[in-house]
């Protein structure tokens, strides 16, 4: 992936004092200059990483210790991304608030002051009953949901432990479903092939 056009192009230019963006590069730390991205980028991440923004954060960290080029960094050594960016942390939110709010409104519409209504009622829901040859369609269904714990990092931030750790905590709070929410949980080291095997059968675990 990436941009690969031209040679020595993970080179910070002496002259510009700016850092091309492309799949050569290797970690957030050799984004030394300002981001360089090729004329035909089209990431948010380009549009919007401008040299007022890098020079206000390309030198801080969030509250969790996630520096601003790791933020960045994926769009960086990626430039056919579309978006390219990643909070490393709820506070990279805050602390990066000049970035991310521009980010967040393009791609979601939502601007700094609108407010996120949630309602986790499942009475809200219109979900009339399928019909016979409707039901007759479905094979099997999941549902994916995607949160994260207060005082942990996100993705780009978090260590082997933290992740470890937030294992141990939703353990411990899916122990406590009763009823038909009750269940097992698998985890992925130490599991044996037969165990694997019957979990992608019946399509829990994906290759």
């Amino acid at each position: 992936m990436g941009c690969n056009s031209s040679k020595g192009v993970s080179e910070t230019s002496g002259k510009s004092g700016r850092t091309a963006c492309n799949n050569k590069l290797k970690s957030p730390e050799e984004l030394k200059g300002w981001p360089q991205f090729p004329a035909d980028c089209k990431s948010l991440v380009s549009k919007h990483l401008t040299k007022d923004i890098w020079e206000k954060y390309h030198d801080k960290s969030d509250a969790c210790g996630v520096s601003f080029k790791t933020c960045v960094f994926s769009g960086c050594q990626n430039v056919d991304s579309g978006i390219g960016c990643y909070a490393g942390s709820e506070d990279s939110y805050k602390t990066f608030n000049s970035f991310f709010d521009k980010i967040i409104q393009e791609y979601h519409n939502h601007s700094p002051t609108d407010n996120h209504v949630s309602d986790m009622n499942a009475d809200s829901l219109n979900c009339p009953p399928f019909n016979e040859e409707e039901a007759a369609l479905i094979k099997s269904t999941r549902i994916r949901v995607g949160r994260n714990l207060a005082e942990f990092p996100l993705g780009p931030g978090i260590t082997n432990e933290q992740r470890n750790q937030i294992m141990e905590k939703v353990v411990q709070a899916c122990n406590k479903f009763e009823g038909d929410l009750a269940g097992t949980f698998y985890p992925l080291d130490g599991m044996d092939a037969a165990t694997q095997q019957q979990l992608i059968d019946d399509h829990f675990l994906f290759k």
